[in-house]
């Protein structure tokens, strides 16, 4: 699979480890690592209007409805960096948000693959409830799998760290139930476009890097 011409789409429930894989597969492919999540997460700093509308969603565990997010994507997507290819990651969360992005490329005549991160629900409570973020950097850190070097503080910059409201336990059940009731319909809608791959997303983040780059280059071009 050659970076020209790279269209990815990175599924999977919250806490799979999406995010740190985007950020090895982009690499690999030399693309760019597009996160819808950074994106809010950046609006929301900034006190957008964007930012407000989101917000109100995201602090319930609630999706961002689908006509806001394909207005993020499509303004990402037009920009130059994109052209040669790119990876999304927490994109699209829906059918119709699938159905706009296939409306999105369908005019650059490029096959587009999907792959799936499978992830155990109480694996993904104990990823997410254990998470915590620098309020300054934004770096992220883990109770027990990548602690700070002192409880509370940044190693980065010093920053404090904070659990997301997200994080807690009730809302990341929330985020659950929403997955697979809006999130998990994908992997039908992929399934039947004959481009989706399924991937075991446990074990070291190496561990999961190795097993989606053999399946991409061993996948059709």
């Amino acid at each position: 699979m050659s970076a020209t011409g790279f269209r990815l789409v990175l599924l999977g429930p919250p806490g799979a480890g999406k995010g740190t894989q985007a950020a090895l597969l982009a690499k690999h492919f030399a693309v760019p690592h597009v996160s819808t999540g950074e994106i809010l997460r950046h609006e929301i700093g900034r006190g957008s209007d964007l930012g407000g509308r989101a917000r109100q969603y995201i602090d319930k565990g609630e999706l961002v409805p689908d006509q806001i997010m394909l207005g993020v994507i499509r303004e990402r997507l037009s920009q130059g960096d994109c052209a040669p290819g790119v990876l999304l990651d927490g994109f699209p969360r829906s059918i119709p948000q699938a159905a706009g992005l296939e409306e999105i490329f369908a005019a650059e005549h490029v096959p587009m693959r999907a792959v799936s991160l499978d992830v155990p629900a109480d694996e993904i409570v104990r990823r997410l409830s254990g998470r915590r973020t620098c309020r300054a950097c934004g770096a992220m850190f883990h109770v027990t799998l990548s602690p700070p070097a002192k409880a509370g503080v940044c190693d980065r910059c010093g920053g404090e760290l904070y659990q997301r409201d997200d994080d807690r336990e009730d809302i990341i059940q929330a985020r659950l139930d929403v997955y697979h009731k809006e999130t998990e319909p994908l992997m039908a809608f992929y399934r039947e476009r004959r481009v989706l791959r399924s991937v075991d997303g446990t074990g070291s983040s190496r561990e999961v890097f190795r097993r989606v780059v053999e399946e991409l280059e061993g996948a059709p071009a």
